[in-house]
């Protein structure tokens, strides 16, 4: 007597059976087409600055835009008298006085850090993205995922216009860490949480210039 299972396997081989005499397998479906290229230019000079500005907002971050010589005074109006800490290598010249990050600090230690200050290797027009190689002015992984609010300084130069541009410039064998906004997550219901994997607060110094 047949099973049930043996009922729905006979199905499944006569649906998968080629159809008429000498007919071979059935084809595979057809390959996609390749998606139509952008006939687009990539933005340049204030376009792709704008853009970048736009995805960043997109993603709820804040954005302030200075110049070279307007830095010490935008992170000054930035922190508003909080105390950060720092990586080793941060440029004296952005005038950040804060507590330089050392082995000793531990991520209860971090944890208890109003914000961290940091450079950034490149940062993402199009998809608002900053990109951290963890060079000596970003400092290690925990100091940019551990304390609550990131303030991250990014050149006009460090701006490109896509992913594969941005991956041009780093080098893969290094730790890179790709921020995209605030730490934000959803539950069950799609209720946004942020801070759960990383900093709440997202703050970044446009330099233009």
């Amino acid at each position: 007597m047949s099973t049930a299972r043996d009922e729905v396997l006979a199905r499944i081989r006569s649906a998968l059976a080629p159809s008429g005499p000498g007919s071979g397998p059935r084809p595979g479906p057809e390959p996609l087409p390749d998606p139509p290229l952008d006939p687009r230019p990539a933005p340049t000079g204030a376009a792709l600055l704008d853009l970048f500005v736009d995805r960043l907002v997109d993603y709820r971050a804040e954005v302030v835009r200075t110049h070279a010589a307007g830095l010490p005074a935008a992170l000054v109006r930035v922190l508003a008298g909080a105390v950060p800490v720092v990586p080793t290598g941060l440029p004296p010249a952005w005038g950040v006085a804060g507590v330089t990050d050392h082995a000793g600090l531990t991520a209860d230690d971090l944890d208890r850090q109003p914000c961290v200050v940091t450079a950034c290797a490149v940062a993402i027009a199009e998809t608002g993205t900053i990109v951290l190689d963890h060079g000596t002015d970003q400092g290690r992984r925990a100091l940019t995922l551990v304390p609550d609010r990131h303030v991250c300084v990014v050149r006009a130069d460090q701006v490109v216009p896509d992913v594969p541009q941005a991956l041009a410039r780093l080098d893969a064998a290094r730790p890179l860490t790709f921020v995209s906004g605030p730490s934000a997550t959803s539950d069950i219901e799609l209720q946004r949480v942020e801070g759960v994997h990383g900093p709440r607060t997202l703050q970044v110094v446009l330099v233009e210039g």
